[in-house]
């Protein structure tokens, strides 16, 4: 055992101590990060429009301080753009994160000097879990790739702008640079495909361990590898037995992996965004991701049925049940006040409070009433091609509501499946597919029986469509997601043009 792997896991035992401390106290916890952040923001511009000073517990902050996304925020978010200091939070912030946003264009989400290390210390953090649990610390010594942004930066307005992968990549700790990939200058590489190859061309002959970034684009990598070696990619990287993700679900991905891995290899779920690193996978026995409680983030939990409600309930974590889907609130050492990142989750746990991604709230379809969430589609998708040995390579989930007359509507499945899935029964998988749906879902299910709506019909998107879609759009790459459902066909409409019907 090297030095590095022995250090390893003396501080991963460190580390696991002090999150015991703070998961066995939550309630206590978040009450601290609480205060904390109100005291902290207190002289603020944002802090004197909300009277901060008269918010003496939950229920004030409640009443003055309503829940934004960011739009909403925008106006002051914009003063801290322009340069303005002591807008949100004291001070200026570090980092704009850049990123994409559907209505406002690119969305600038500050990084601070007390927020940008808790980005940090939880990736960290989930790899020292996973040490302390397995006692695994032989990867520390190979080779490791983040397939990531590019990590070069533009100001505006006196501070450093960039994509959260790419300033992420400022921050690799020394003892890692020497096992760190791809070159800086290949992480540079805008264009994804081209950026791809590079990659390819500075890992073949290194010992990989270590491989971590969302798995549409991680199978994309796997998958160039396989097509120029011929080799499965546990054979081109013998050592390489972590992988590292976040983003978006993992299981609809994993059958394709296995296959193109050629075995299995261990995992970490990670839940960042640009807004903060909310929950990590802390142990491989339980359901879910560690919410993290201590790392700056008062969270608030508005029940997903409710959200659009007036008055809609603001829980905190004491209030929580499992099983609920929740939309995800959060106020920040970054600056951010009762903000709606869009993201729902649901706990598996409430000792310690463990979390799963469950969609957006945005991201349904409710066409017909029927409230059709990410994880069911990815769970029923998951049934279906488990009972039919199908490899699903990507999906995506849109209403059909133009048919033809006496026609019901449905819901149209675009599913790009894998290669070695030939002369595939797709009216058994539809019917497999449309009665895992109804089991996931009760209103789509009497909606089905109630003849409003039809079963779902599935269309084939050939081999590589989605990445063609996801170029037409710009968003070939990087740290980019492919929306699992929506509640109109603007996906399908582009995603019709390469498909033959």
């Amino acid at each position: 055992m090297s030095i590095k792997s022995f250090a390893a896991r003396i501080f991963a035992s460190v580390v696991h101590k002090q999150t015991q401390a703070w998961a066995q106290n939550p309630v206590a916890i978040q009450e601290k990060v609480f205060k904390k952040l109100l005291e902290v923001a207190g002289d603020t511009a944002f802090a004197k429009a909300h009277s901060f000073k008269t918010i003496h517990n939950h229920a004030d902050f409640v009443r003055q301080v309503p829940v934004r996304d960011y739009e909403a925020l925008r106006p002051f978010i914009d003063r801290v753009v322009a340069g303005e200091s002591d807008v949100t939070w004291p001070g200026k912030p570090l980092y704009f994160a850049k990123t994409s946003g559907t209505t406002s264009g690119a969305k600038y989400i500050p990084l601070t000097k007390e927020s940008m290390p808790e980005h940090i210390k939880a990736a960290r953090n989930a790899i020292l879990s996973y040490i302390y649990e397995t006692g695994n610390s032989h990867f520390v010594d190979g080779k490791m790739i983040f397939l990531q942004g590019s990590p070069e930066m533009e100001a505006k307005n006196g501070v450093q702008l960039g994509r959260l992968s790419g300033i992420v990549a400022h921050y690799v700790p020394s003892y890692l640079q020497k096992n760190r990939m791809p070159s800086w200058e290949t992480n540079c590489i805008e264009d994804w495909e081209t950026k791809v190859e590079a990659v390819i061309d500075e890992t073949l002959p290194e010992a990989m361990s270590v491989i971590s970034g969302i798995p549409s684009w991680v199978q994309m990598y796997f998958e160039r590898i396989v097509q120029r070696t011929g080799k499965k990619v546990g054979e081109v990287f013998p050592d390489f037995n972590l992988f590292i993700y976040g983003g978006v679900n993992f299981e609809p991905y994993k059958p394709r992996f296995e296959q193109l891995i050629g075995r299995k290899v261990d995992s970490i779920e990670l839940f960042p965004a640009s807004e903060g690193f909310f929950a990590y996978q802390d142990t491989r026995t339980q359901p879910g991701m560690l919410l993290l409680l201590d790392a700056g983030i008062f969270y608030e939990f508005i029940p997903a049925d409710q959200f659009y409600e007036e008055n809609a309930p603001r829980l905190t974590i004491s209030e929580v049940a499992i099983g609920v889907n929740y939309v995800l609130i959060i106020s920040t050492t970054a600056g951010l006040w009762a903000y709606n990142i869009g993201d729902t989750i649901a706990f598996t746990s409430t000792k310690p409070y463990r979390v799963v991604v469950t969609g957006r709230i945005k991201h349904y379809i409710s066409a017909s009433g029927e409230h059709v969430i990410g994880k069911e589609v990815e769970t029923a998708l998951q049934q279906t091609a488990a009972t039919h040995g199908l490899i699903i390579n990507e999906f995506t989930v849109a209403p059909q509501l133009e048919t033809a007359a006496g026609e019901l509507p449905y819901h149209e499945w675009f599913i790009e499946i894998g290669s070695q899935n030939t002369n595939v029964d797709l009216t058994a998988i539809a019917l497999t597919l449309d009665k895992n749906m109804r089991e996931q879902n009760s209103y789509y299910d009497d909606l089905i029986t109630g003849k409003v709506l039809q079963p779902l019909k599935i269309t084939i998107v050939p081999p590589n469509g989605f990445q063609q879609y996801m170029k037409t759009i710009g968003k070939l790459g990087g740290q980019n997601k492919l929306p699992r459902l929506s509640n109109d066909r603007k996906i399908a409409a582009v995603l019709e043009g390469f498909v033959s019907f």
